[in-house]
């Protein structure tokens, strides 16, 4: 992860100690993960809850976009993949087939965020969606927004306009994989 933060020109902090980041198969709703926020001296890399509980107390953890400009509480979440789930092809099974997204011609991207502080569960963040890229819309009809390294610094501004951002991948940027 410092790799791919140095390669994307993100001198980053860490206020509350460098972070013992072992590899995960994934992060569930809930899970504190790490996520690169800006800070008065560039950028710091905390680890904060996924989702924050909304106005009926279901978890917020996918926030739309759409037409949003997002001047404050931007932050990244880095990840090397994402799942979606779809009804499985067997109608008499319980579980859903499993797709992993990865992004063509890195190892690593980030995920458009939103972090704040909620009362009842400290600091927290949120992933960001769009309308479905088309590697995804067979999949899914909405897109979490995925930021190659080379835009991950802009996001992390807050002059820059979201609009130019939060936009949904061009076709074969990724790579699609069946999990089961």
């Amino acid at each position: 992860m410092e790799k791919a933060l140095e390669r994307a020109g993100l001198a980053v902090a860490y206020p509350e100690g460098r972070p013992n980041l072992g590899p995960r198969d994934d992060i569930r709703i809930t899970d504190r993960a790490p996520i690169v926020r800006a800070s008065i001296d560039g950028a710091e890399l905390v680890q904060r809850r996924w989702s924050w509980p909304g106005p009926g107390g279901k978890p917020v953890y996918n926030f739309r976009s759409d037409g949003r400009a997002f001047a404050s509480g931007r932050c990244l979440i880095l990840a090397d993949g994402f799942y979606e789930f779809t009804a499985h092809s067997d109608p008499a099974s319980k579980r859903k087939h499993k797709w992993l997204f990865t992004l063509n011609g890195t190892d690593m991207f980030g995920i458009a965020g939103l972090w704040r502080a909620d009362p009842a569960v400290g600091e927290a963040f949120t992933m960001l969606t769009c309308e479905p890229a088309p590697d995804v819309a067979p999949y899914h009809n909405r897109s979490i927004v995925i930021l190659p390294p080379r835009h991950w610094s802009r996001w992390l501004d807050p002059a820059e306009p979201a609009r130019d951002l939060l936009k949904p991948l061009a076709a074969g940027s990724l790579a699609v994989e069946q999990i089961n």
